[in-house]
């Protein structure tokens, strides 16, 4: 029901970087997208930090304050390192996020697990970023660079368009309503699929719509997040994917009985 990339086609300029993608629902219907022409460095479900002392693990221009997005030669690329676990119902994999120059910044281990739930499967996924170097790290984001409301960087997930997507969390309805809102769940759903994404942590949604379809957590949303010498930060996300629009009941339910699991499966 996914497929794992491992980024190294992408173009330099993008950021290379493992990813998930198509990931579909049971019947088929593909819930991701990968190199969009709108912004062609989103690549399907993915983690990815648009600065990390300085280095873009995004992909594209970098945000700069008094100057906006402008090109760079600034890009980082994460490479895979292995598999300590892969089989039908996931894996464990370690990565290296490394600089243009080939410096390691960060010693990655992520864990990807998948099951079957009521109304669909689910998918979950948790990061550990380790500080790799010898002095403190800075995460930061076009937010914590100037740019209010532009606190993106961590698990993305970058869907396809739509023509009528619904938007909407326990309390809010739309974009503009729950982007940067804290809540147990959000669900995204046009007429032939829906999910809804549980955050393990209280970070901030990152919501678009209009400019394009994608919901993250922002892991450096108003403040850059420092990792100190020999430290590190764990991130996780459940999805919840289904075949046509589920009901609100629905998602509660699933968000509300997952709340005792661990951070995957």
């Amino acid at each position: 029901m996914a497929e794992y990339r491992d980024g190294r086609d992408v173009d330099a300029a993008h950021s290379p970087r493992p990813y998930l993608h198509p990931v579909r629902t049971l019947n088929g219907t593909a819930v991701t997208a990968a190199g969009p022409d709108d912004h062609p460095w989103h690549l399907g479900l993915s983690v990815a930090l648009p600065d990390v002392d300085g280095t873009n693990f995004w992909g594209g221009p970098t945000y700069l304050l008094d100057r906006g997005y402008t090109w760079r030669d600034d890009h980082g690329h994460i490479e895979h390192v292995g598999f300590s676990e892969a089989d039908d119902r996931g894996f464990d994999e370690r990565l290296r996020w490394l600089t243009g120059s080939g410096a390691e910044l960060i010693s990655e281990r992520r864990r990807v697990r998948a099951r079957l739930v009521d109304n669909g499967w689910e998918l979950a996924i948790t990061t550990t970023l380790d500080n790799a170097t010898s002095r403190p790290l800075r995460l930061g984001s076009p937010a914590t660079n100037g740019r209010a409301g532009a606190g993106y960087g961590g698990l993305f997930w970058r869907l396809p368009h739509s023509p009528t997507p619904h938007v909407r969390t326990r309390s809010a309805v739309g974009e503009e309503s729950a982007h940067g809102s804290v809540t147990p769940w959000l669900a995204w759903s046009d007429p032939t699929f829906t999910l809804v994404f549980a955050p393990a942590d209280p970070d901030p949604w990152f919501v678009r719509v209009v400019d394009y379809p994608g919901i993250g957590l922002q892991l450096a949303a108003h403040e850059p997040l420092t990792l100190p010498v020999g430290g590190a930060v764990t991130r996780g996300l459940h999805v919840l994917i289904a075949d046509g629009a589920l009901p609100d009941p629905a998602a509660t339910a699933w968000a509300t009985a997952g709340r005792a699991r661990k951070r995957v499966l």
